[in-house]
């Protein structure tokens, strides 16, 4: 996933151990007490929050209407750990910090690598994360990585990944902006790191930046050490790469206030690389976090991600809405509830219900895929692309009511297979010939045999006599028409 993480102002610069340990609170707050560090003697934890210290930073403001704000919004860390949202913190000085009515709505950052047109669904577990943030009154930062793009992220990867050219690269980085601004809505803001790494020159980045690295723990990094283990070894480019998703979040504290970053659980060694630099370059007054969430995983423990076969892309230009929707109303019972927590904004009551209702006798099958496919949907396609894929759904499915015209037919062909004929094959020509050339069956005797059990339809309409011809009236405005075999072998013919 490249830079699929999110926004972190580590408290490293208030816990310079800080580890995945610190998730747990009894064991932070045990942490706590054995440090011998005099850090923690002269600055309790409280203290870097009074609103009586200058802020650090001017985008960081206490204001009576951000203070009212914090004062009644709900605590996110804790509704991410109810819906198994939430991985490692790297301090939980950040659960206290999310619902303190002294302290201002966090800016929270999650990055993404420009490695193809589109984000995918690998992705969008950090949008909704960002998404429970602003819902909580905090401020949601998209950074693209239009510098960091050229590199490559090596976390969870075998190889080095494939240089992209500039064209790709701009491209890339439009189509990503156009998602996140679509399904972000309000309070968000995109920066393109490309934009402060364009002047930086390596002497610049030798000075500022990897003089206050230490090659020891950048070697200790699960995403380097299994690099180095393996036959392809890892090149000086791809290991710089924490460096410079670290230093990401140094310039984003220092120039725009961003003082979260969140990521993938992969993402853990990066961004705990930008806490650390935020700690020896910056020595901030304010704290800054890091918080990863548990990867999407498939049933066989794999990551959804673009290099596979069948990739579910967010954009509908490169998957539709139609496709989108089927592909969670097809997700199976053992992990409908799971996705519902994470993908979903329902409440966990509502989630409950579905889970109970599941288990009952005369349960409806795919009512809980229904409302899954529905949520994520509108999610991400909004209620424009959810309506288009209930109507594309409801126009496929044999015997529907609805009425199908060319416009529909011609998106749902995107998504089904179709073929080309030339209206003397298919105008006054018996159905059974027409279902063989179009490749609906392999024989005419297959044909007719699904023709005897009921099994055929032409647009949506049942096909009972395997005499029957297809007539001019039947071609959808003289266009093509759409012919079934039970309820998911399907075919668009166009007319040549």
């Amino acid at each position: 996933m490249a830079y699929a993480t999110g926004v972190t102002l580590a408290s490293r610069s208030i816990f310079p151990f800080c580890s995945r340990a610190l998730l747990s609170p009894l064991r932070a707050a045990s942490v706590l007490e054995s440090s011998s560090s005099t850090f923690f003697t002269r600055v309790q934890a409280h203290q870097l929050f009074s609103t009586s210290r200058a802020p650090l930073f001017s985008s960081v403001k206490f204001s009576t209407s951000s203070l009212d704000t914090a004062a009644s919004r709900s605590n996110v860390v804790d509704i991410l750990e109810e819906r198994g949202l939430l991985e490692s913190i790297t301090s939980e000085n950040l659960r206290s910090a999310c619902s303190d009515p002294n302290v201002a709505p966090l800016k929270v950052y999650c990055g993404f690598d420009p490695t193809a047109e589109s984000l995918h669904l690998g992705n969008l577990l950090g949008i909704i994360v960002l998404s429970w943030f602003q819902r909580c009154g905090h401020q949601a930062v998209g950074l693209i990585g239009g510098a960091t793009g050229r590199v490559g992220d090596p976390s969870g990867k075998s190889l080095e990944r494939p240089e992209l050219d500039s064209l790709t690269l701009e491209k890339n980085i439009a189509g990503i902006k156009n998602i996140l601004v679509k399904i972000l809505g309000g309070n968000h803001v995109i920066f393109n790191n490309y934009d402060w790494w364009k002047d930086m020159t390596m002497l610049d980045f030798l000075k500022n930046v990897g003089r206050f690295a230490r090659v020891g723990p950048m070697m200790a990094k699960e995403s380097v050490k299994k690099r180095l283990e393996s036959e392809q070894g890892m090149s000086y480019t791809e290991f710089s790469y924490q460096l410079l998703q670290g230093y990401d979040f140094v310039h984003l504290l220092d120039k725009e206030g961003v003082n979260v970053q969140i990521g993938g659980s992969d993402q853990w060694g990066n961004i705990t690389a930008g806490t650390d630099l935020i700690r020896k370059i910056l020595q901030p007054e304010e704290a800054a976090y890091g918080l990863t969430f548990p990867l999407l995983l498939k049933n066989d423990g794999t990551k959804f991600g673009k290099s596979e076969d069948g990739a579910i892309w967010l954009s509908p230009s490169m998957l539709s809405p139609y496709k989108f929707y089927q592909y969670f109303f097809s997700v199976p019972d053992v992990d409908v509830i799971r996705f519902l927590k994470t993908l979903t904004f329902l409440s966990l009551d509502e989630i409950k219900m579905l889970e109970d209702e599941m288990r009952k006798p005369g349960y409806v099958p795919n009512t809980a895929q229904m409302k899954l496919a529905e949520e994520v949907t509108r999610f991400v396609h909004g209620e424009e692309g959810l309506k288009e894929a209930m109507k594309a759904t409801e126009a496929l499915r044999p015997g529907a009511e609805t009425k199908l015209d060319w416009n529909l037919i011609e998106r749902i062909a995107e998504d089904i297979p179709t073929c080309s004929l030339p209206i003397d094959r298919v105008s006054g020509v018996s159905i059974v010939d027409v279902t063989v050339s179009s490749g609906l069956f392999e024989s005419k005797s297959a044909a007719r045999r699904m023709l005897k059990q009921g099994g055929v339809y032409m647009n949506n309409e049942r096909v009972d006599d395997d005499n029957k011809r297809v007539e001019e009236g039947d071609i959808v405005e003289g266009k093509g028409l759409v012919l079934s075999s039970g309820k998911k072998n399907k075919v668009v013919i166009r007319i040549s």
